[in-house]
């Protein structure tokens, strides 16, 4: 009798992938009684792991205080609550900046997941490692600081042409090299050619001064660029795969890799190797700023924001959450970066771990509206006028010469209403605050794009042409 699919069902092997596998082997062994019982009981998949019919809680620590802010929250929260039916979550919580990144079922900006023995690549997103540092001059002039950073650094796409490089550490790019998932040659040339450079979006270079001190500082705030984008790519691609046979009804940006698996441990290799290089590329700006000024650093430090943290076999995923666990601050004396917009100072806070905050504090001031939906607020405002607005008083600077509406002040979140929220749900306590003096953002480069610019030029050309 030869053997069917249903045979082998009827046994409890599990309908999927392996089940074809499996009838492929038995028919060419002839196992037939209880040799095929056996076969089966030895061979066959676990069961796929359901959602989680009564997951864990999370913590909200943010509230609505006008109409805008309850529509983010509820799709904050309802977005949170399917992210925490996945089978690995063991809790969660919320910062004030919250808001939603993504369709629902998707991790918000703001959040925090920590998962048993399972690395999400969704949880920390395709921009890994974004994160920010600070160097303290002992004297300096701010403007001078602002035109040193303007020159040493670079926003926009891309990376720097030859020539314009900054040096990437030989013995980092050999670890990459013996790494399964980053010994890939988009990565390993976006490292070299990424070095130095910022990206776009709301990363920025930011001069000001110390509350507190009354010393001036530098502060940046970029990821990981072009190497971390891939490896977030590579990443998702083995977590979907892993999903496939463990967890089908599983989001699938919400897939992991498992921690114990060979894809698990070089996974979690591949992260630790994207921090050294993201560190190396702020302290490159940073390094080129203090030579070119000739100014005396007193301090510099820095912290992440988009990461994940381990302890034990959980796993913390922030996803725009600033670290104040101790346990989550390997080379900091515990006083992390939390900037808000351009135009308010950026604060330095230190926190304890809380059932509330899992170890967590805000990474910003978040957005109640999208971009696109913000500048639909401003109507017909002119840009230069809007501008001027709100940056008065400050040195403010587009690096592609264009001005970006989204990411002026009023594009984020009241700064008075996240810091008033974090002392509310005591997730951190402000240490000090660095003073605007300057800010330096991509800006919208896109008006410049190669593709944009063609288009303008076909659009010409036909409105050229005789009818």
């Amino acid at each position: 009798m030869t053997v069917t699919g249903k045979d082998l069902i009827d046994l409890c092997f599990p309908q999927g992938p392996a089940l074809g596998v499996a009838l492929e082997h038995v028919r060419a062994q002839g196992l037939q009684g209880e040799a095929l019982r056996a076969y089966v009981a030895a061979n066959r998949p676990a069961p796929y792991l359901p959602l989680q019919d009564n997951p864990p809680a999370f913590a909200l620590n943010v509230e609505a205080e006008d109409e805008t802010e309850s529509a983010n929250v509820a799709a904050v929260t309802a977005t949170m609550e399917a992210v925490m039916r996945t089978p690995t979550v063991r809790a969660g919580a919320v910062m004030p900046d919250a808001c939603p990144a993504g369709p629902s079922g998707t991790i918000p900006v703001g959040g925090v997941v920590v998962a048993e023995n399972a690395i999400h690549p969704g949880f920390h997103s395709a921009d890994i490692c974004c994160s920010v540092m600070l160097t303290e001059f002992a004297e300096a002039d701010p403007a001078a600081v602002l035109d040193a950073v303007h020159a040493a650094t670079h926003f926009g796409p891309g990376g720097r042409a030859n020539g314009r490089r900054y040096t990437v550490s030989l013995d980092l790019l050999d670890a990459f090299r013996t790494n399964r998932f980053l010994n890939d040659d988009k990565i390993l040339r976006a490292a070299v050619e990424h070095m130095g450079t910022q990206g776009d979006g709301n990363h920025f270079a930011f001069v000001g001064r110390s509350a507190a001190k009354g010393t001036v500082c530098l502060v940046t705030h970029h990821g990981s660029r072009g190497a971390g984008a891939g490896l977030y790519a590579a990443g998702m691609r083995a977590a979907d795969n892993f999903r496939k046979d463990l967890s089908p009804a599983t989001h699938k940006d919400n897939a992991w890799i498992p921690a114990d698996s060979p894809e698990g441990v070089a996974y979690w290799e591949a992260l630790q190797l994207i921090r050294r290089w993201t560190k190396a590329n702020h302290d490159a700006i940073h390094q080129a700023v203090t030579l070119a000024t000739g100014a005396k650093m007193k301090e510099r430090f820095w912290n992440e924001h988009n990461f994940v943290f381990r302890r034990g076999d959980l796993f913390y995923h922030a996803k725009g959450a600033t670290p104040v666990d101790s346990d989550f601050l390997p080379d900091t004396s515990g006083v992390q970066i939390v900037p808000l917009n351009m135009a308010e100072p950026v604060l330095l806070i230190r926190g304890q771990a809380t059932g509330r905050n899992l170890g967590f504090a805000p990474h910003g001031a978040g957005r109640n509206l999208s971009r696109s939906a913000h500048k639909r607020g401003l109507g017909a405002q002119d840009e230069k006028a809007v501008f001027a607005r709100e940056t008065a008083g400050l040195d403010a600077r587009f690096w592609s010469g264009h001005i970006d509406l989204s990411e002026l002040p009023s594009a984020y979140k009241p700064a008075a209403t996240v810091r008033s929220q974090m002392r509310r749900f005591d997730l951190a306590d402000v240490v000090d605050e660095i003073h605007p003096f300057g800010c330096i953002m991509a800006g919208d480069w896109e008006r410049d794009a190669p593709w944009r610019l063609k288009a303008v030029a076909r659009a010409r050309e036909r409105a050229a042409r005789p009818a």
